[in-house]
């Protein structure tokens, strides 16, 4: 499984334990809360529900909404399926979500895992933001390094672009210190005992520091009804 692959499923268990949904619902979910899956396609998402099901972690259930009851009478088309998060799946996700391995800070996984924080257990999410700082930290370590080698070497809006990237880790350096203080006073953010993921973009809020892990482009499928 690649590394994006194990972070679309986790975003989707984590929603799903929440209530169950359809595919065009989990769609506007990634997009909207959790800016990691800014663009990817039912083509994306399809094979993985399919993978969590064969798994036994999700069961595909007719829907049921009046819409739904309408569709297939009127348009000939079948009602969406609902995928529903089994006991098996809540386990799974739950192993995960207690995961402080590199993979649980890293640019690529760290959103996704800052996102699903107010169901993650408050020694956990220290382990996570200590571990993303620490490693940040060595990445401005090295950035300064590299700065003071090549400096006399480079143009002006070369040395501005590595200037801007210094500023930009800096910044999130700040940003994990705050959390990590308020985490060790006892303080949650507003609005994460609701049990939900944070409903700010979080890659795009207002610190404008979080790492944008690489979109994959794809196009939407026409026709939601088998998800």
């Amino acid at each position: 499984m690649s590394r994006r692959s194990g972070i679309l499923e986790f975003a989707v268990l984590g929603l799903l334990r929440e209530s169950p949904m359809h595919g065009y619902e989990l769609r506007k979910r990634l997009n909207t809360s959790l800016g990691v899956f800014r663009a990817f396609s039912y083509g994306t998402l399809y094979p993985c529900l399919k993978t969590l099901v064969a798994n036994g972690w999700l069961i595909e259930e007719p829907g049921h909404t009046s819409e739904d009851a309408l569709a297939a009478p009127l348009t000939g088309r079948r009602a969406k399926i609902v995928y529903r998060l089994t006991a098996e799946g809540k386990e799974h996700f739950e192993e995960l979500l207690s995961q402080t391995g590199p993979d649980a800070y890293e640019d690529e996984t760290f959103a996704a895992r800052f996102a699903f924080f107010g169901q993650t257990s408050r020694d956990v999410r220290m382990r996570v933001l200590e571990g993303r700082r620490s490693r940040l930290e060595e990445r401005l370590e090295k950035m300064r390094a590299s700065l003071v080698r090549t400096r006399e070497r480079l143009d002006d809006y070369t040395l501005e672009l590595q200037r801007h990237g210094m500023e930009s880790v800096e910044r999130e350096v700040r940003w994990l210190n705050e959390l990590i203080e308020s985490e060790r006073a006892g303080r949650d953010l507003k609005g994460s005992d609701s049990g939900g993921p944070a409903q700010q973009n979080i890659t795009s809020g207002s610190t404008g520091v979080l790492p944008r892990p690489g979109d994959t482009p794809g196009t939407d499928s026409p026709d939601d009804t088998a998800t």
